[in-house]
């Protein structure tokens, strides 16, 4: 059975604009945002998964988005430090509902910029994402590639650290999701050269997702074992997918891409390895 963290859409809306999808003139209609919410937690119910609920706190519209709340490892947490301050307010709920459950917190590191210290960026499961035993993480927009080498450290684990080169997939989860037997759904023109190899490399049979269905967040997907929750509007996704033996749920996402995010950035995996 897959445990997952959710956050309740309650204070959830447009209230700034920090990723290329945000307009406050274009936010959110709250109940339509809290119905397809409920129609992703159900989804999820009903596909045999455990959820879990952190508590929404009405000054951080984005914590609905539990995905970069950090990275879970076994009984592991580590902490995201976001990079914009009007996300910065979430750590501390979710490192005390990690603590609360006997996990172990383990925070990055505080480095010099020019006179001051601060954390490396790192903005949790929203950049790191398991392949196999690879961990490829995401890098430039949001986290910092110095936290990649700390992370692989403190795992034990071989790292792949790939560059996001265009603003609109800014994590690596809005652009790259693997797949149950060790593949991926990914979109190449997100990444630069070296990314594309390094996918490429370490991928075998990976299924490219079009311009278009990208558009939609289509890779943005909770996989189940054999089904998969995504967005809707990728209908060739949804035939590339039918032919390797999965089976897709797709849902309407309309009020979260308006904030740059979809099913998965909505979901954190308790854990994501063991």
């Amino acid at each position: 059975m897959r445990t997952l963290l959710l956050c309740p859409p309650d204070y959830y809306g447009i209230e700034y604009e920090i990723n290329p999808w945000m307009d406050k003139t274009r936010n959110a209609d709250p109940q339509l945002a809290r119905a397809q919410w409920r129609g992703l937690l159900e989804k999820l119910q009903s596909l045999g998964c455990e959820v879990e609920l952190v508590a929404p706190r009405k000054s951080l519209p984005d914590m609905v988005f539990t995905a970069n709340a950090g990275l879970v490892v076994g009984r592991k947490f580590i902490r995201s430090n976001f990079r914009f301050p009007q996300r910065q307010g979430e750590e501390e709920h979710f490192e005390r509902w990690f603590a609360n459950r006997n996990y172990e917190i383990v925070r990055l590191p505080q480095v010099l910029v020019g006179q001051a210290t601060q954390g490396l960026f790192f903005e949790g499961e929203g950049d790191a994402l398991f392949c196999g035993d690879v961990l490829f993480c995401g890098y430039r927009s949001r986290s910092d590639i110095r936290s990649h080498q700390i992370i692989g450290e403190q795992l034990q684990t071989l790292v792949v650290s790939v560059e996001l080169v265009k603003d609109r997939f800014y994590h690596l989860d809005t652009c790259f999701c693997p797949l149950r037997d060790g593949s991926a759904i990914w979109h190449p023109a997100a990444f630069d050269e070296y990314g594309q190899r390094a996918i490429r490399n370490h991928i075998r049979n990976g299924i490219e997702v079009v311009e278009e269905e990208a558009a939609h967040f289509a890779c943005n997907a909770i996989v189940v074992g054999k089904q998969i929750v995504l967005p809707e509007g990728c209908p060739k996704l949804y035939a590339a997918l039918k032919e390797r033996g999965y089976e897709t749920h797709p849902l309407p996402m309309t009020e979260f891409l308006k904030a740059g995010g979809a099913c998965k950035c909505l979901v954190l995996l308790l854990p994501q390895r063991e």
